[in-house]
């Protein structure tokens, strides 16, 4: 049973999410909040799976809820809840720990696939969306003279996961990898595995966000 977390502060997607939710039989709504704060204490009470956070709430916002939680229960997987395909938060949501993001007017069927894949262990970010995010966010990010940053990065893997991760840090997908490398799908993911538990990432949304920051990949590249 994957224990959902409902975090907005509008009353009627709350109830519009928990209708969609319950008639499913492997999701329980096991709580509902109505801003940030409320969230986090909920999250420490009740350790659900998953929780769908808004972002623009009075208060504890949604970011700072999502780095709260994620600090201090990394079992927890979250789903950025926007309203835009692009909301301006959602760059800053990821690298708050969030799993991945949604649109609050999603169709029920790609909910219940984001809670479930979040749930599994795996992040909701299409590769044709990170490529976008990024490009949309680039101005956000640090500045060049990052070598230094790429040399620590790259030292703690192995010549085969550098590969991968470059190729996974540009948003492809494991089968992408694997056609492009000549590997199985199954081998892509155990690097996959290996890269995310070396660097200590939560996630591929995170391991895109890192690749990023430190220089190793750049917007258009």
């Amino acid at each position: 049973m994957i224990r959902v977390l409902l975090v907005d502060d509008q009353s009627l997607l709350r109830m519009g999410f928990r209708l969609i939710l319950e008639a499913e039989p492997d999701i329980e709504v096991v709580g509902e909040a109505g801003d940030g704060a409320a969230g986090v204490g909920m999250t420490s009470a009740l350790h659900p799976d998953v929780v769908l956070m808004d972002v623009r709430m009075p208060g504890t916002d949604g970011i700072a809820a999502t780095r709260l939680i994620t600090a201090a229960e990394p079992a927890t997987k979250i789903l950025i809840l926007t309203t835009f395909d692009l909301d301006e938060y959602v760059f800053a949501g990821l690298k708050a720990g969030a799993s991945g993001f949604l649109l609050k007017d999603a169709p029920p069927a790609e909910l219940l696939t984001a809670i479930r894949t979040v749930a599994g262990g795996d992040a909701v970010l299409a590769p044709t969306a990170t490529r976008r995010l990024i490009d949309q966010f680039a101005p956000l990010l640090p500045g060049p003279g990052r070598q230094h940053e790429r040399d620590i990065l790259l030292s703690k893997l192995t010549d085969r996961e550098q590969t991968v991760f470059v190729q996974l840090a540009a948003g492809r997908s494991n089968r992408e990898i694997a056609d492009d490398l000549h590997l199985s799908e199954g081998t892509v993911k155990v690097h996959v595995g290996r890269i995310l538990a070396k660097l200590d990432l939560r996630d591929r949304v995170q391991a895109v966000v890192l690749a990023y920051e430190s220089g190793l990949i750049t917007p258009g590249s």
